[in-house]
């Protein structure tokens, strides 16, 4: 007879549980709903109703970043994944969130992040093709930007290498010497201008 206040009791405490868990299953079906009419506006005001009623809903953080990628909010649709993989314990939520996940980042031009994603989701689901297919495309762009920045540092480690002009180790006497030399070659240059010249103006006019 003592157990009877402490069932009775048990069914009372969950009873809101159940009712909560029902609300929030409504919102979700709403909001399937309005995904697939394509009202995503809609959509994703009754997913974030379901979220904030239970903000460890996977399925509810995982179909609103869906409904946010379509009105092509990356960043959110982003952290609407990271929620639904965090709070899962299925295993296809988290790989399909990290596949959606990765699919947004590459949106927002996040290549080295996408990558990360799509390995991860590769990790859950090794035969998932579409994951696969995306990441050998994203590590193939990765691997040409990374082209032209390696050409760049081997210009400069070349220019590094190439030998630097070496400052005259000539002495003073030395260089006074070869001023000298240059000063008399271009004296007997200007002097043997001078000789043809006077040779030149000597010459008789021509008798016509």
């Amino acid at each position: 007879m003592k157990t009877i206040p402490f069932i009775f009791l048990l069914i009372l405490m969950s009873l809101p549980a159940f009712i909560q868990a029902q609300k929030v299953n409504s919102l979700i079906r709403n909001g399937n709903r309005l995904y697939k009419e394509k009202q995503f506006d809609q959509s994703i005001s009754q997913y974030q109703k379901a979220v904030q009623a239970a903000p460890d809903n996977s399925a509810a953080s995982y179909n609103l970043g869906n409904a946010q990628f379509r009105k092509n909010n990356f960043d959110d649709a982003v952290k609407s994944y990271d929620a639904g993989i965090e709070h899962s314990a299925d295993k296809t939520i988290k790989e399909k969130g990290l596949y959606n996940k990765g699919v947004a980042l590459i949106r927002q031009q996040k290549l080295d992040e996408s990558i990360e994603a799509w390995k991860n989701s590769l990790l859950l689901d090794p035969a998932d093709s579409d994951a696969r297919e995306n990441l050998e495309k994203a590590l193939l762009e990765k691997k040409k930007q990374s082209k032209p920045q390696e050409n760049e540092q081997k210009e400069k480690q070349k220019q590094q290498e190439q030998p630097k002009p070496q400052p005259s180790k000539l002495s003073k006497q030395q260089v006074d010497q070869l001023l000298k030399a240059l000063a008399q070659k271009e004296k007997d240059v200007q002097d043997k201008m001078n000789q043809n010249k006077t040779k030149s103006l000597s010459q008789p006019d021509k008798d016509w």
